[in-house]
């Protein structure tokens, strides 16, 4: 399983407009850990009617951005799963013979 959590945002101090997310995705399975973080950037329009101001602004309304905007969910879940999968089950080991 995957949690999505968004670590800040950065905003315009005028009007409260978001302008970058920072997001972090993380999967976690028994001893295994995969992680992946990024920043989506957006152009606020305040006259906007579905613009929302920083003081009103949810963690799952960001994601939701973040995803419409660029970030793939399925494609960055299904990466942290095959990292996981490749720690479970390494085909490649380094170290030297002696």
């Amino acid at each position: 399983m995957t949690t999505w959590t968004i670590s800040t945002l950065e905003r315009e101090l005028s009007d409260g407009g978001v302008v970058v997310a920072h997001w972090r995705a993380t999967a976690v399975d028994g001893d295994f850990f995969a992680s992946s973080y990024g920043t989506v950037g957006f152009t606020p329009n305040p006259s906007d009617p579905s613009f929302v101001a920083y003081d009103s602004i949810t963690e799952e309304m960001a994601l939701g951005w973040c995803w419409a905007n660029g970030v793939d969910k399925d494609a960055t879940e299904a990466s942290l799963a095959a990292n996981i999968e490749g720690q479970k089950n390494p085909t490649e080991a380094a170290g030297v013979p002696w």
